[in-house]
Parts: C-alpha cells; structure tokens; sequence
C-alpha cells in the first residue's frame, strides 16, 4: 500500500516512519503540505493518490491554542476536515491523531472509546470539532486518541522537548523538582503507538480507538521513575496542580482504556513502566 505520512518529522511521525516499513511510504512535513490550505492539500494529496493518510499534524501547544485561536482552528479543524474530504474523494482511508483531552477527566476509571467527550480547554475543544469534522466528511476513518507521549525525537511544539527530556535536563539543573502528583494519565511511548496502529492498517473496521500504553501514574510517579532507574539522585517534591497558576484547564484523570484493539485481539501495548524502560535503554545503551 502507499501511505502518506503527515508530520513526518515529528515526535509520533517519524516513528510511524520507521515502523510502517513494509509498505510504500511518502513522507510529508509542514514544508510539503499545509493541511489548512484546501487547494495545496487536494493538490499535494491527489498528486500522491495515496491509499492511506496519517495525519499527525496539529496545533497541540495547549498554551498557545488560546492564545493563538485561529491557527489552531486551522489546523485542528480546517486542516482535519480538508484531508476528511480529500480521503473521502480519493476513496483513501484517514487516520488522524486525537488527544485524551477530549475528556473532562471527572471519570475514576479508564475512558473508553463509547464515553460521551467533554472537552476543558480550547485546545480540546479544537481536536474534538476536528475529529468531529474527520468523522462528518469521510467513511473510511480511523481516529486513534492517544496521550502523555513520548518518544525519541521531541515535540517541536513544546520548545524541542517532552516530558522524559524535560526531566533529565532538568535533573542537570537543579538538586530538586517539584512534580504535580494529582494529574493522573498514562505515559505512552510513540514507538508502541506506531506498532499499534500498524496493526490496525489491514482491519476493516473504522471509528476511534484508544492507543496508550497500559497502567496509570501521575506525572510525579513518571518523574520518580525515569529517574530511579537512571540512577539519577534529585529530590522530588510532590505538589497539586494547582500550584502552577493557569487559567486552562486541564482534566485530571486521563487514562485511556484500549477496549477496541483488545476485542479485535491486536492489542500491542505494554505497560507504561515497561515501554519508558525500553525508551530509556535506546537513549542510554549502556546503562
């Protein structure tokens, strides 16, 4: 088959590069495609004639979505419902990136793909019209939530950074850090996202799917983690979220069940304790 990356050069992306290796891959970034661009994106994407789309694109810098409203609508909404509609002319099948934020974060167990979304910030409000629009404009879709990742090249969205990079710098810095506790979520690493949705490319069966690795944490549990077993002596201080002023919100619990992958018996995820130890040994071989 050939499929067309989108965001090829990113955190998720470019794993999806890497390990989709047993098709045709076409990958295009920011430079090659502007996906809020209706007249580039039919061009480029008609040009390719693809069987498949993945688009990891997005405006996902939460900060910057309220700040910057119109590119973010752009992107998360304009961008999704052109490559909805373009698909659909094409007869190609869509798979677009979604977050966990869709949710309220008000459940004590994990979200299932069922659950009813209600988004906190505009950020999530942005990913949620545009999974909307995906499912609006197109048949053959597959939208795949995914959140806390992490993975080998950062997020250039977030300063050229993710949280694992953010910690070890940080532990170069300073004696301690403070870490908020009482977020919940499960960290997940792009490399097992990447595995997983390869699975789903030869399933017939659309509508969204919830990819994450299995377990939950808080991010101070992540932080204390990466460091133990990088031997990394810092003292970590617990603190609430609250802490840090903001006036987004940002859902508290966001664990993601993956119920579907399960019932059609491709589930790939291993637990999040698991995948970080992986990420760590490819970063730090010789530990």
């Amino acid at each position: 088959m050939k499929i067309c990356i989108i965001g090829s050069n990113g955190q998720l992306g470019s794993d999806l590069c890497l390990e989709i290796n047993n098709h045709e891959i076409i990958p295009l970034t920011h430079k090659d495609i502007e996906i809020k661009d209706e007249k580039n994106c039919f061009d480029i994407i008609t040009g390719i004639k693809p069987d498949i789309i993945i688009n990891t694109a997005a405006f996902h810098n939460v900060p910057k979505c309220d700040t910057e409203p119109e590119n973010a609508t752009a992107i998360n909404i304009i961008g999704a419902k052109n490559l909805a509609c373009i698909a659909s002319k094409i007869n190609a099948e869509l798979i677009h990136i979604s977050t966990d934020y869709v949710f309220d974060g008000k459940k004590n167990s994990p979200y299932l793909e069922t659950d009813t979304p209600n988004p906190l910030n505009f950020y999530a409000i942005t990913k949620l019209a545009g999974e909307l629009a995906v499912q609006d404009f197109c048949d053959r879709y597959k939208i795949i939530r995914v959140g806390g990742i992490y993975g080998v090249i950062p997020c250039r969205a977030k300063g050229g950074t993710n949280f694992v990079a953010s910690m070890l710098k940080l532990a170069g810095e300073k004696d301690e850090l403070e870490v908020v506790a009482d977020e919940i979520i499960t960290p997940t690493n792009t490399k097992d996202i990447a595995r997983q949705i390869k699975a789903l490319l030869n399933i017939d069966e659309y509508g969204i799917y919830h990819v994450s690795n299995g377990g939950s944490c808080s991010w101070f549990e992540f932080a204390r983690e990466i460091f133990d077993y990088c031997k990394i002596k810092i003292k970590l201080i617990p603190i609430p979220a609250e802490r840090y002023p903001s006036t987004i919100k940002r859902p508290r619990y966001s664990v993601l069940e993956n119920s579907r992958t399960k019932k059609l018996s491709v589930y790939l995820m291993p637990h999040w304790k698991e995948a970080l130890i992986s990420h760590l040994e490819t970063l730090f071989p010789t530990l």
